[in-house]
């Protein structure tokens, strides 16, 4: 078996062929390092006194856990001082977090969800960390606002997810494929264990909550009814369904072994525009997926074309393997949809 590498030799390597620049490593090193940390404190639970409500809400009116505060405080505090960064945004704070006076500022903006998948805390359920990294459209020395940060998705210079389940996994993209990298608690830094990771075309799983079913549109309601009929419907296969309800873990599942996860528009979330944020989920999550050979869409446009129009908008998700998804977005575009 070949020696593994470690995340920094990876990037060492990136960065001798021209795809990533040095303080684009940096950033990401110390985004991991984060989530290194936030992984311990995950790990210990309750001997942590990490489980449980925190008694605050964030800026979508959810009631925050106590893990989704310390998540947060972890990424800004780790990324702060670095001065790779001109500013942050996290699914945690109303506005931006701009790098404060008196710190060095650097050319990215940060954008997180730092703990995905907050129901699951309490069970012991797999949750993760969301992150994309933008360039900064300002010198360093200029102040930065909100509408700095509303770029398309396409404009990602990385983008990555950390599961914290049976074992701590990075996934990550700098645009030249996706690779997967597993923390080494015993050496104390992540090990590349999943190189080049792709999705494949065709896939017999998928990934939605059906309680939602009565508030589904109608592509999805048709699209839904032909995997479920199984071998002896109009697809002449069997499918199954799987849902976790942490993105992070239904997505890892997709890129690591195929299939199709979406929380589509519907009744119950039309009017925020969709349930998952495209800044800090959708976009993140839809770089991975394209560059691991999938594809990711609204239902009814590509996701990284999608132009912001505010720091928490919401859009509805469909990603995966391409052929699924390629056909649940044909019959959203059908005349009658």
């Amino acid at each position: 078996m070949p020696s593994r590498i470690s995340l920094t030799q990876f990037f060492i390597d990136e960065q001798r062929a021209d795809r990533i620049p040095t303080d684009l490593r940096l950033l990401l090193e110390t985004v991991a390092r984060a989530t290194a940390a936030i992984a311990t404190t995950v790990s210990k639970g309750a001997l942590a006194d990490a489980l449980g409500e925190a008694g605050t809400e964030n800026v979508q009116g959810e009631a925050q856990k106590k893990l989704d505060v310390i998540a947060n405080e972890i990424l800004l505090g780790a990324n702060v001082c670095d001065g790779n960064l001109a500013a942050m945004a996290s699914e945690e704070l109303e506005t931006i977090y701009p790098i404060p006076t008196g710190y060095p500022r650097g050319n990215y903006l940060l954008l997180f969800d730092p703990l995905d998948g907050s129901s699951n805390i309490d069970v012991n359920v797999t949750i993760g960390t969301i992150f994309s990294v933008l360039r900064s459209p300002r010198a360093k020395d200029e102040e930065l606002t909100e509408a700095d940060f509303l770029q398309p998705g396409r404009g990602q210079v990385a983008a990555g997810y950390v599961t914290y389940g049976p074992s701590t996994q990075l996934v990550l993209t700098v645009g030249n494929g996706v690779h997967g990298f597993t923390l080494d608690r015993e050496m104390g830094g992540f090990i590349q264990t999943h190189p080049f990771m792709t999705i494949p075309a065709e896939t017999r799983e998928y990934a939605i909550n059906a309680s939602n079913a009565r508030y589904w549109e109608a592509p999805v309601q048709r699209y839904i009814a032909e995997l479920q009929q199984g071998k002896d419907g109009s697809r002449g296969s069997d499918f199954n369904m799987r849902w976790i309800a942490s993105m992070v873990a239904d997505v890892h599942r997709v890129l690591t072994r195929g299939g199709i996860f979406m929380y589509p528009l519907d009744e119950k979330c039309r009017a925020k525009g969709g349930k998952l944020r495209l800044m800090y989920e959708a976009n993140p999550m839809a770089m991975l997926v394209e560059q691991a050979g999938g594809a990711a869409t609204t239902g009814r446009e590509r996701i990284l074309d999608i132009v912001p129009e505010r720091l928490h908008q919401r859009v509805p998700v469909i990603l995966g393997s391409s052929d699924e998804v390629e056909r649940v977005t044909s019959y959203h575009l059908e005349p009658s949809s």
